[in-house]
């Protein structure tokens, strides 16, 4: 398989759900870029305020619900919906690689002036819902993303919470199905874009995880939320959404960001989680010839801010990163062996566009960099 690029990014054609115009080497997620230029943020903002107002007048207690995990974009969403006089709830599915600098930006979020779940799930059942579907799929990350979604959904539709204030669409950010993008996430935008390999909790369930297990992860259905008068819209589908911009307006109310990024190219992004978001960036590498970084350049491309030629160059000054911390430290939770990990991580390198050179070394086929130092 031949790896192309898109042409002005630097995102390959391997990176899931994204769609390319073959002919001039576009990503779907640049064209986006191109087509938001032409929406009146204004007209949003008047149809965001509209919502606001229909929201306020059904609940007497609380009229939003928000994902939070004391990142930049969750800090945002606070910031934005008190602004316009929410009353929200706050929820966060609690991680089990929360770190010093995510709990503290989790607090400052907390004393904006919200009230706050801090959801925990079973160490045990998470512990072996990680490991399994890391040896299965190659992804440690697909618990936290199915809980994430699935603990405010519960909670919006048991109490009848009118409204759930998700984030950026990565559909429209980053690549996807038109049907898909915009205002709505709905079931069949979590099976796509919710970062679960397109499997829900009903996959994993076996001898070790019991329906009643997997509880936590459960999602309502589209059904179920109507039913329910939950509406759960995306903030990016109103306000224009930019990582440079929402890291700008949370850093004023106290965001703090890392000393050096942790994976990728932003200080501001992906810190607030010691080891499960780095490992499924890096195994990004393996199976699709990319990380993080590719996607956070892209970005910067995309809102002017870096050349594509100076995207290129960063990437290779950069080279293969390695996370060994991390590693050991997803390691020592799920209790493995480094060696096992790697034997693991080895059994889903995509073959289909890495080949092994003369030196013995793994390396990718028309690779966007012709002089890259192939270690793997």
């Amino acid at each position: 398989m031949k790896v192309r690029y898109c042409s002005s990014c630097v995102l390959p054609d391997t990176r899931p759900q994204i769609n390319f115009n073959y002919e001039n080497l576009t990503c779907d997620a640049c064209l986006n870029t191109v087509s938001k230029k032409k929406i009146d943020w204004s007209e949003r903002k008047q149809l965001f305020n509209d919502l606001v107002k229909n929201v306020k007048n059904k609940k007497k207690s609380y009229d939003c619900i928000i994902p939070v995990s004391g990142g930049k974009d969750s800090t945002w969403q606070v910031i934005v919906a008190l602004e316009h006089g929410l009353h929200p709830l706050c929820v966060t599915w609690k991680t089990p690689a929360r770190n010093v600098i995510g709990a503290e930006n989790l607090q400052n979020l907390i004393q904006l002036g919200v009230d706050h779940i801090d959801f925990s799930i079973n160490p045990k059942i998470e512990k072996i819902f990680t490991l399994k579907t890391f040896e299965k799929l190659g992804s440690p990350v697909i618990p936290m993303h199915m809980a994430l979604h699935a603990i405010p959904l519960q909670l919006a539709t048991k109490f009848k919470i009118p409204l759930i204030l998700w984030g950026e669409n990565s559909a429209d950010e980053y690549g996807g199905e038109n049907a898909l993008k915009g205002l709505k996430l709905s079931h069949k935008w979590l099976l796509k874009y919710g970062v679960t390999n397109g499997t829900s909790h009903l996959d994993w369930i076996d001898e070790d995880l019991s329906e009643k297990d997997l509880a936590p992860y459960v999602w309502p259905s589209d059904e179920e939320q109507n039913s329910a008068g939950v509406k759960a819209v995306f903030l990016g589908h109103y306000f224009k959404w930019d990582p440079q911009h929402t890291f700008e307006i949370a850093k004023k109310f106290g965001f703090k960001s890392a000393d050096e990024a942790k994976t990728g190219y932003y200080k501001f992004a992906d810190i607030d989680d010691a080891f499960l978001i780095t490992i499924h960036h890096w195994m990004k590498w393996y199976k699709f010839g990319f990380t993080r970084i590719w996607d956070n350049l892209s970005l910067e491309i995309r809102n002017k801010r870096m050349k594509r030629e100076d995207a290129i160059l960063k990437i290779k000054n950069m080279g293969e990163e390695l996370p060994k911390s991390e590693i050991s430290l997803f390691c020592k939770y799920v209790n493995i062996s480094e060696s096992r990990f790697f034997e693991i991580a080895n059994s889903f390198r995509n073959t289909n566009i890495w080949e092994i050179n003369d030196q013995g070394n793994w390396y990718i086929k028309n690779f966007l960099i012709k002089d890259w130092k192939w270690i793997s």
